[in-house]
């Protein structure tokens, strides 16, 4: 089986390092300790508070796995070897629409950072996906889900 490669920033490595030691620090002693108040109350097959404290824990162990798979296959990207103008992970870039002036920019992040409402796209999204390796200047087609559309990338920064 392949190994699976999740393409990230520093920052963004580090803010998953930061999520993990919360969870592992923080929320698992106090999933514990919910579990053992709610044990307390007697019966666990009518225990919401319980069912609740597991339930939050099975959450956490799955978000612990995922973060920690993540990390194990991280792969920090380093623009320095990368030309300024050009779009890749970590670099945010501007463009218009053809035949509009409403001038849109988006930082291009690692799928763990994204956050479209931040700016913060994945690199494995359609618009990511059609800019990565274009330059200032160049005109690119991005077909999304609603249709293509023509860009011009106007400005590439770190």
């Amino acid at each position: 089986m392949a190994e699976q490669e999740f393409q990230m920033t520093a920052e963004g490595k580090e803010k998953l390092e930061a999520e993990l030691e919360d969870l592992k620090v923080n929320k698992r002693p106090e999933i514990v300790e919910r579990i053992k108040i709610a044990r307390g109350f007697g019966d666990l097959s009518e225990n919401s508070e319980y069912e609740s404290a597991k339930d939050e824990q099975s959450f956490v162990e799955g978000r612990v796995a995922t973060i920690e798979n993540m990390l194990h296959y991280a792969v920090v990207v380093d623009n320095n070897a990368i030309a300024a103008d050009e779009v890749a992970v970590g670099k945010t870039v501007s463009f218009v629409e053809v035949g509009d002036d409403d001038e849109e920019s988006y930082t291009i992040v690692g799928a763990a950072e994204s956050d479209p409402f931040a700016g913060k796209i994945s690199n494995d999204s359609p618009i990511a996906k059609a800019l990565i390796g274009q330059h200032t200047g160049d005109q690119v087609t991005i077909t999304t889900p609603g249709g293509d559309m023509q860009v011009k990338i106007t400005k590439v920064t770190d």
